[in-house]
């Protein structure tokens, strides 16, 4: 009747409209979108932009690659970062510096390269400031990279911080005097290090990761007060290029974010054989710069759990790897009226913006990467940006947090994917099944046997009833490139089972995992 009368003269209009644009040629103007209410086609307000992503880091940029793929027009605030932490600060130089140290380390192995048939006749040198240059050329070439990608699929960067206002759909262009409209908006701020009260940080003497990776100055005794995977790969790069370590860890044991049984291991390969002490159940409360070669820094620490004086420390140099907070500040997530908790902006499984822990959701804004504290990895915030792509395109999807691996590029180096032996066991409890465990072991591998780097293991955890693999947990040579496996088949939900009938390459590291699955199976790999 009327109703379908008025459906087919409203979709006359549309094609008329666009017939008429295609004929004659429309200027430049803002987009324009037509949603769908009930039978009835309406035209949305005008709209600089589909999308405009806040921040151009890892989660940004993979946001607004996925955008265009979807034929969004995007724009995305670089804030003066574009790069973010990851390439600028994090994992690209950090991963530069653990190489260039990883050498010298290598080198200097007489036992390792003796195993070999290697002899080095004279001193193994480096030069500080040039490894230094390796890191800052590689970031500097990835961002530049990085840039080039987006500009050449036609992404509009405004070099400007954006930040939200009290209007809806609308990115203040922080310092222009100006505004943009865009349909979506999607967080993408990062983080930044973490300094616990009573640290003073000079950034010559007591520093973050920020400046470490500028390697300044190599110290003679440098604390690192965190034994996470900031510090943990940073005690690999001071002690293979000469200094002495000791952590200071306010939890029980070291190591105490890694599966229980890993961290033994790990301590066993990375810290046992290196100048590495620790001191755990302590707090420093109080950090007192010094001046290099001159005075030393002064560490007060205290008990834990008594906040009683401990131990008073003095070192050449502190570097602190207490985590990282969200970069939340400036946003204008108060004009939108959204509360965070602790900086992190809250957001529902589909990365919409939450008005308060619990709340409501925010219309047209997303929140991704560590802005949001689901999991603060850069391929995480990645494929956060990609999952508020799909959910902006219209395509409902959800990430699987539990499939996302994690890696510590140590040497050897340390991944995992899922849970630890510990959150298994309890959901195991829980849920009432059989919890099955298999192992393999680097030390049985003949790849691994002839790199002579035969420390290390491999854990994987399974449902004994449904088969389906839960966590898995590796430290040895290329542990963080033999993860990914393990990562696809929780995303994929294959079985325990068919992953011991999965053919590997002989002789590969691979087959570490093989002897692991086939293990848990009551099988042996040959």
């Amino acid at each position: 009747g009327s109703d379908v009368r008025r459906s087919q003269a409203t979709m006359l209009a549309v094609a008329a409209l666009l017939l008429s644009e295609a004929l004659v040629g429309s200027p430049a103007r803002p987009v324009a979108r037509w949603a769908s209410h009930g039978r009835m086609a309406v035209r949305m307000a005008d709209f600089d932009y589909d999308v405009a992503i806040i921040g151009c880091g890892v989660g940004g940029h993979g946001a607004a690659l996925h955008a265009v793929s979807k034929g969004l027009k995007t724009c995305i605030f670089t804030g003066g970062d574009a790069g973010g932490t990851c390439v600028n600060r994090g994992c690209v130089p950090s991963k530069a510096l653990l190489a260039a140290s990883g050498r010298v380390r290598d080198m200097r192995d007489d036992a390792h390269l003796k195993a070999l048939g290697i002899t080095v006749n004279g001193l193994v040198e480096y030069d500080r400031q040039k490894v230094a240059d390796h890191a800052n050329n590689l970031a500097s070439k990835v961002k530049v990279n990085l840039v080039n990608s987006i500009k050449a699929l036609g992404v509009d960067i405004i070099e400007a911080k954006g930040a939200l206002t009290k209007n809806p759909q609308e990115v203040d262009c922080v310092g222009e005097g100006r505004t943009i409209k865009a349909k979506d908006i999607i967080i993408a701020t990062g983080s930044i290090p973490f300094v616990p009260p009573g640290i003073e940080v000079d950034g010559k003497t007591v520093f973050t990761s920020d400046e470490a990776l500028k390697l300044e100055w190599v110290p003679d005794w440098v604390a690192i007060i965190g034994s996470g995977y900031i510090g943990l790969e940073f005690s690999d790069v001071y002690t293979a290029l000469g200094s002495e370590v000791t952590f200071i860890e306010a939890l029980d044991r070291i190591m105490p974010t890694f599966d229980t049984q890993i961290a033994q291991v790990a301590q066993r390969v990375l810290i046992r054989p290196r100048p590495i002490d620790f001191r755990t159940g302590v707090f420093a409360s109080k950090v007192t710069p010094g001046v290099p070669g001159e005075k030393p820094v002064r560490i007060e620490m205290i008990d834990a759990n008594t906040k009683e004086h401990a131990e008073t420390l003095e070192v050449d140099a502190v570097m602190v790897a207490t985590g990282r907070v969200p970069f939340t500040q400036g946003l204008g997530l108060d004009a939108a009226g959204v509360e965070t908790v602790r900086g992190f902006v809250q957001v529902n499984e589909r990365m919409q913006v939450l008005n308060k822990q619990g709340g409501d959701v925010v219309p047209h804004v997303y929140c991704i990467g560590d802005a949001n504290g689901k999991m603060m990895l850069a391929h995480a915030a990645s494929a956060q940006g990609i999952s508020a792509i799909e959910n902006i395109a219209g395509k409902e999807h959800r990430v699987n947090h539990l499939a996302i691996p994690a890696a510590c590029f140590t040497h050897p180096e340390i991944a995992f994917v899922g849970m630890d032996e510990a959150a298994a066991k309890a959901k195991a409890e829980a849920e009432g099944f059989e919890l099955g465990i298999g192992m393999g072991n680097f030390r049985a591998n003949s790849k691994a046997l002839a790199e002579a780097e035969a420390d290390g293991v491999a854990k994987v955890m399974f449902d004994k009833t449904s088969r389906q693999v839960l966590g898995v947990h590796i430290v040895g040579i290329h542990a963080a490139d033999l993860i990914q496996e393990c990562a696809n088949a929780i995303e994929l939900g294959t079985t325990i089972d068919e992953l011991a009938m999965v053919t590997h390459t002989h002789p590969t590291l691979s087959e570490v995992l093989d002897e692991a699955f086939k293990a848990a199976v009551g099988r042996v790999a040959h």
